[in-house]
């Protein structure tokens, strides 16, 4: 069930705090970080409710977030447009017969514009956007603002939304049906629910800063054996010896950065689905968290979102593309079938082949990213689970809590060490790569404008 009272307790108490100042004698409003984490967590909501994959959740984010940050691009001379940055972005002008507008408004509204004609229960993101607008005209925002603020969105979301449709997705429907093979080693369909694999297709999307899906290949898995003796098996029964003597600390950090939105609660004469987010989704809420803590303010906010999206989709690029390729089996299948067939994993296992650990390249990206911003050193609490019922957990540095999601997998008993090594190794290289890909290049465009 969505949570609009929450959403609704959430925007009164933020909107109730907001600055108002007074420009060409209408009031305005000054907006916060804290306004785009409302509209991260609204998408999260119905990512949830749809079940969405992780690799789809950061498509539908980074459009979103490039939205919001195309607005500040195009208001704010510190912050320059994509366009000659992504792949394929193109050059979108401020409409000229809009004026009167809220920057930040316009901002939040593109966001909510985009998410609402990209994710399936869209609808969904209408009523939160009625909702917020309301709260806005109570804190006083005049009307003619909020009707020039949501032509403006709408105006610049119809353009990404255009740049969204060119990326190839839309193809991916039209591919022969992806079939699992009878191969000794291959990934197989894990129970209870025993899912199709996810989006093995993905890598023919494209990417936002990539050359190509295969630029961060990793090294081969460990190739595998039925040989007690062969690294693969040592490897095989590492795993199966340490997942069932985990420590309480262990199991703690397993379920935190569970982030499974597949998980099914076996009942006994029902099974039923456990609501979970996507790791992706736990990223830009620890993005959220960190621009509030910094203090950041609503421009700096919108681009490292913006950035963390674009880290997220290109590093799950990357990723699926390996998963595909190496089509490994998943401790869990090889553990029942050589060692115990009674075994279960404390983590349920996704549906998609083991190498490598998506958790482990998408947060060594977005660690790298928001590193970047914020500091290596960054002391902060992640409270993002508390939504579903699990503490928050302290870190001192995003690479410390992307080194833990990373081994989670492995604690979980879905994962084995090289997948989680090598994941991380490739999103490393990912982060860094994105990161100076656009800042080069944000950087050049503005000292050619200068010239």
């Amino acid at each position: 069930m969505m949570k609009n009272v929450g959403a609704l307790i959430f925007l009164i108490t933020v909107l109730s705090g907001c600055s108002q100042s007074v420009t060409h004698q209408k009031q305005t409003l000054t907006f916060s970080s804290a306004h785009i984490s409302e509209v991260i967590n609204r998408m999260t909501d119905i990512m949830v409710h749809d079940v969405t994959n992780p690799p789809l959740a950061a498509r539908f984010f980074s459009y979103a977030t490039l939205a919001g940050y195309e607005v500040i691009s195009q208001n704010d001379s510190a912050y320059k447009s994509m366009s000659g940055v992504l792949n394929n972005y193109p050059t979108l002008y401020r409409p000229d017969s809009i004026i009167g507008y809220s920057i930040e408004l316009s901002a939040l509204l593109a966001m909510m514009e985009t998410a609402k004609k990209m994710q399936p229960s869209g609808a969904y993101v209408d009523s939160f956007q009625v909702i917020f607008l309301d709260s806005c005209r109570r804190q006083g925002l005049a009307e003619d603002v909020i009707a020039n603020s949501t032509k403006y969105a709408k105006a610049i979301s119809k353009a990404i939304l255009a740049y969204a449709k060119a990326d190839k997705y839309n193809r991916i429907s039209n591919y022969a049906r992806y079939t699992p093979q009878s191969v000794p080693g291959s990934w197989y369909p894990t129970p209870p629910g025993f899912f199709a694999p996810v989006e093995p297709y993905f890598n023919t999307v494209r990417p936002f800063t990539l050359d190509t899906c295969i630029q961060f290949k990793p090294a081969p898995p460990v190739a595998f054996s039925t040989n007690k003796n062969s690294p693969f098996f040592r490897m095989l029964n590492f795993n199966y010896t340490e997942s069932i003597h985990l420590s309480k600390e262990q199991k703690e950090i397993a379920a935190f950065w569970d982030c499974n939105p597949f998980a099914l609660q076996d009942n006994g004469h029902l099974m039923s689905g456990q609501k979970k987010m996507s790791p992706g989704a736990h990223w830009l809420m620890i993005t959220g968290i960190a621009c509030k803590e910094s203090k950041a303010d609503f421009a700096k906010s919108m681009k490292v979102h913006t950035m963390v999206s674009v880290a997220l989709m290109d590093g799950f690029i990357c990723c699926w593309d390996e998963k595909f390729r190496s089509n490994r089996i998943r401790p869990e299948t090889a553990i029942r079938q050589y060692i115990d067939p009674t075994y279960k994993p404390l983590l349920q296992t996704p549906p998609f082949p083991e190498y490598l650990s998506g958790h482990s390249t998408i947060s060594a990206a977005s660690a790298v990213i928001l590193s970047h911003y914020f500091g290596n050193d960054f002391h902060y609490e992640d409270t993002s689970e508390k939504a579903y019922g699990l503490p928050g957990r302290k870190f001192k540095s995003f690479q410390e809590a992307a080194i833990e999601a990373g081994i989670s997998r492995f604690y979980g008993g879905i994962h084995f060490m090289d997948a989680v090594d090598n994941g991380r190794k490739q999103g490393l290289a990912v982060g860094e790569w994105v990161l100076n890909r656009v800042e080069n290049k944000l950087a050049a465009t503005v000292a050619l404008n200068k010239k």
